[in-house]
């Protein structure tokens, strides 16, 4: 099977640094459409380059999990990628380089999706209708980020937005962008295989279960518990859990069963500290790495997102997820055979003994140099558990308890803990602690909290009515002439 790797195009499809506007990301007059959508590999040419903007994913690891209970920000310094510092202590504003890159990259991808469809009829081959669903299902994906982090955003399909149209844009309001994400999903499933060769292409399962996840975060959970239960019980991709969760995370262990909807890395050479999103390989490994380390298992890093003694204490003893999602440093070097000859450092960003163990720098999985920015770990965006704990809280909050506890228990079987047998609101909260315990360091925490209404109890400064959402970059609010307005409280 041949994985899906980054491809640098020269075609108008987003050059993500190329210019000021974020909605007209592509220098103008690189290669018209004219000369180009005139062959099927000329498509084919065009999609990847739109799975190309799902790769900087660590923007969503790091600040899904840092403006949450789960993590500090880390890093050499407090001045070290210093939005992540603002985030996690909620002083974050309109200038926030963080930010700004999360809705530039979405709308890049965006923009490369819709030059297909703009383009979509210039030419017929068998597998057109393939290549446009992956695009709808990538757009909705870039969509649905954008509603999470920002509210109401510019709904654009199907074309790109000429730079003369930016100022007179407005904000849609975000069910209106729910409707697109929604109708561009159920498009998707209709056209996407169960199975795939090609390893890293989209399928029919990840778009239900990014379709089941969309409807759950709008509160429609009998929808939700639909489309779930049917992924769940029609069950076409082969998908189940995968038995030892303390290996998971290893580059040996990935594209396994459990993996639903991944996105894809290698450990060549790509973009450097300059362009993190040029990159082949995941950015927050290394990032996450222990700083100067010197020892077995594990290689130096960056000390970026360090889990919170809170969420460690969130586990049980006996639970196996606690050791494989939370490195205990201290606790490692001690069990070794000669603890004196390991060392590291403590970075001036803060330092809580605990290092992510899911998207960590191991020194048998090291891309090519800097090998920093080089991992091939894949970013799984949504996995098996994911779906099994989102179809519990589904049917659990449209009243079947009883399949509730039938999707929740088979995670914590996995992971060796006992069923639980509660029912009502003791269950709806015990599925939300499970999916801190099984999904930690993953991303989602942040989302979970504010969409359940526990962030103001869970997150130190969380100010209710204003931090749901995150501020509209204020560069992008001056480019287009001010006529957008900043989101309540910033």
């Amino acid at each position: 099977m041949k994985r899906i790797y980054k491809w640098l195009l020269i075609i108008p499809i987003g050059v993500f640094s190329a210019c000021d506007s974020l909605l007209d990301v592509d220098p103008e007059f690189t290669q018209d459409a004219e000369n180009f959508f005139n062959t099927p590999e000329d498509f084919n040419r065009a999609i990847i380059g739109v799975y190309d903007m799902m790769q900087p994913a660590y923007l969503n690891i790091w600040i899904g999990e840092i403006a949450s209970d789960n993590s500090i920000a880390g890093g050499e310094s407090v001045n070290d990628t210093r939005g992540l510092h603002e985030i996690q202590d909620m002083t974050h504003g309109g200038v926030n380089d963080e930010l700004r890159a999360v809705m530039r990259v979405n709308y890049t991808g965006i923009a490369r999706a819709n030059y297909i469809f703009e383009n979509q009829n210039k030419i017929d081959f068998q597998g057109k209708n393939l290549i446009l669903a992956e695009a709808r299902m990538m757009r909705a994906y870039f969509y649905f980020n954008l509603v999470n982090y920002f509210g109401d955003m510019p709904l654009i399909i199907d074309r790109r937005l000429s730079i003369n149209e930016v100022s007179s844009t407005p904000r849609t309001p975000k069910a209106e962008i729910y409707t697109q994400i929604e109708s561009d999903l159920r498009a998707a499933i209709e056209v996407l295989p169960a199975t795939v060769s090609e390893t890293g292409r989209l399928t029919s399962g990840a778009a239900r279960a990014l379709l089941g996840k969309v409807l759950l975060y709008q509160n429609k959970f009998g929808e939700a518990a639909t489309v779930l239960g049917g992924l769940i019980d029609n069950n076409a991709g082969g998908y189940s859990l995968f038995e030892d969760f303390t290996t998971l995370f290893l580059v040996a262990n990935q594209n396994v069963s459990e993996d639903v909807f991944t996105i894809q890395f290698s450990g060549l050479n790509g973009g450097d500290y300059g362009c993190l999103i040029c990159l082949n390989g995941n950015a927050a490994v290394g990032f996450h790495g222990v700083r100067q380390y010197e020892g077995p298992f594990y290689a130096d890093g960056n000390s970026y997102n360090l889990p919170t003694q809170d969420l460690y204490d969130a586990f049980d003893d006996n639970d196996i997820r606690r050791d494989a999602t939370i490195l205990d440093i201290d606790a490692f070097i001690a069990s070794q055979p000669n603890p004196s000859s390991i060392t590291y450092a403590i970075g001036g960003g803060g330092h809580t003994g605990y290092f992510q163990n899911k998207y960590i720098k191991r020194a048998n999985e090291l891309g090519l140099p800097d090998d920093d920015l080089t991992s091939p770990l894949n970013y799984r965006v949504i996995r098996w558990a994911d779906v099994l704990l989102m179809a519990a809280e589904a049917f659990q909050r449209s009243g079947n308890d009883g399949r509730a506890r039938t999707e929740l228990n088979k995670v914590r079987q996995r992971a060796g803990m006992a069923g639980i047998n509660a029912s009502g609101d003791a269950l709806y909260q015990a599925i939300l602690r499970e999916r801190r315990l099984e999904l930690s360091g993953e991303g989602y925490r942040f989302w979970d909290l504010v969409r359940t209404g526990q962030a103001a109890t869970a997150i130190s400064g969380f100010v209710t009515g204003k931090h749901e959402l995150f501020p509209i970059p204020q560069v992008e609010i001056d480019l287009v002439g001010g006529t957008w307005s900043q989101n309540p409280g910033y």
